[in-house]
């Protein structure tokens, strides 16, 4: 078992951290709003999967600088929750062999509520988990049956109490702006969330995404969600309830008290480096300093083939040019409360500032952005408008 402690500091040579993500590519059922990289399988071989993904860690840490430490795993997916525990714990022993999983190592597994997989909890608790995220999505049964899942509210109710029993440090998501939703119905809901949550929420907005069931619905007329303005008010109405509740957005859709903070996202938000093993995982890795894209083969029977045959699944690298660097360190870093540095985007841009300032000024002037000395920073409402704001930044 991994107790969780603060990090060291310095724990990594690279800024914003370094972390390892695990992708699980199945599910009992497909989601219709889902567009990740999930499938449903009527059998897997686990001990197969688990000794691929054991194999394509190997194959990543042989590249990667000895002397990097982790400073998180995440385990997602699809639905982690379903794979065993002992899978679990074979991984972290390899990546504790690798590049070490001291008791400072925030390990995380996403997880559904549903009552078989709760079971586990406890196994992966003694496994090394030691931070569960739990897929709740609404706190009653009709919306849960609209978004296509599979467990019932008393069932997240059951599962969140359970959690609270296993884990120190948990989480758990809802989304809003579902078909039909009211303001007041989301606080009333929100309230709800805010009695069963320990230190951190995570509040997405319902989007529809190609490919998903729900956008063939949505371009049929058979789903309406709510317009703008009224996914306008359902986000405004988070953050003032958040707030008043301790539990402040330190990104766009994350709320957490402070020190609760999921310090793997942080990794990806501070563009820090991380490895990616598993079916359609991307990562991140700062080789000889040049920043490299990763990612493998999306589809699970393949994938593993080429982990068979090869080592890895992974498709061909990507240098990511420095001008590439700087933007996307913008993208992700505007995202976070807290800002970032104009020097950091700079460094990560090889020597040239890649902010329109000018444009800085403009969206200042509108209450958008702030920028205290090195500190770049969104506003509440510039998060709420990121979109048009990065557009503007970056020409």
């Amino acid at each position: 078992m991994l107790p969780l402690t603060t990090p060291e500091p310095g724990a990594d040579t690279v800024p914003g951290g370094f972390g390892l993500y695990v992708h699980w590519p199945f599910c009992a059922s497909k989601c219709p709003y889902c567009d990740f990289n999930s499938h449903v399988r009527e059998g897997v071989d686990q001990a197969r999967w688990r000794a691929a993904l054991v194999r394509e860690m190997d194959h990543v840490a042989a590249r990667v600088p000895a002397g990097r430490r982790l400073s998180s795993i995440f385990f997602g997916g699809g639905t982690p929750s379903l794979m065993p525990p002992e899978t679990v714990a074979a991984l972290l022993e390899r990546a504790d062999h690798h590049w070490g999983v001291g008791p400072d190592v925030e390990v995380t597994l996403e997880a559904n509520p549903t009552s078989s997989e709760a079971a586990r909890f406890a196994g992966f608790r003694a496994a090394g988990v030691n931070r569960l995220s739990m897929g709740i999505q609404a706190l009653n049964d009709a919306d849960l049956k609209v978004l296509g899942r599979k467990h019932s509210a008393p069932e997240a109710m059951a599962a969140i109490a359970m959690a609270k029993g296993v884990f120190d440090r948990f989480s758990f998501d809802l989304i809003y702006a579902r078909p039909g939703q009211t303001v007041a119905a989301w606080q009333a809901e929100l309230s709800r969330a805010l009695d069963l949550a320990v230190g951190h929420l995570s509040l997405y907005q319902l989007t529809i995404e190609e490919g998903t069931q729900f956008h063939t619905l949505h371009q049929r007329g058979d789903l309406v969600v709510p317009d703008e303005d009224l996914a306008g008010d359902l986000y405004e109405a988070t953050q003032i309830l958040l707030n008043q509740a301790g539990m402040p957005a330190y990104e766009v859709s994350n709320h957490a008290r402070p020190g609760q903070e999921s310090r793997h996202n942080l990794v990806y938000w501070r563009y820090g480096d991380y490895v990616g093993i598993g079916p359609g995982a991307h990562g991140r890795l700062t080789l000889d300093g040049r920043k490299i894209a990763t990612r493998t083969h999306r589809a699970p029977e393949i994938w593993l083939q080429r982990v068979e045959e090869g080592g890895t699944g992974a498709h061909a690298d990507e240098f990511v040019t420095p001008e590439q660097r700087g933007r996307e360190a913008l993208m992700m870093g505007l995202r976070l409360a807290e800002g970032v540095s104009l020097s950091r985007l700079t460094a990560e841009a090889g020597g040239a500032n890649p902010v329109d300032m000018g444009a800085v000024d403009r969206l200042a002037r509108h209450g958008l952005l702030t920028l205290d000395g090195d500190r770049l920073t969104a506003t509440a409402e510039g998060r709420q408008r990121l979109n048009g704001v990065l557009a503007a930044l970056l020409g």
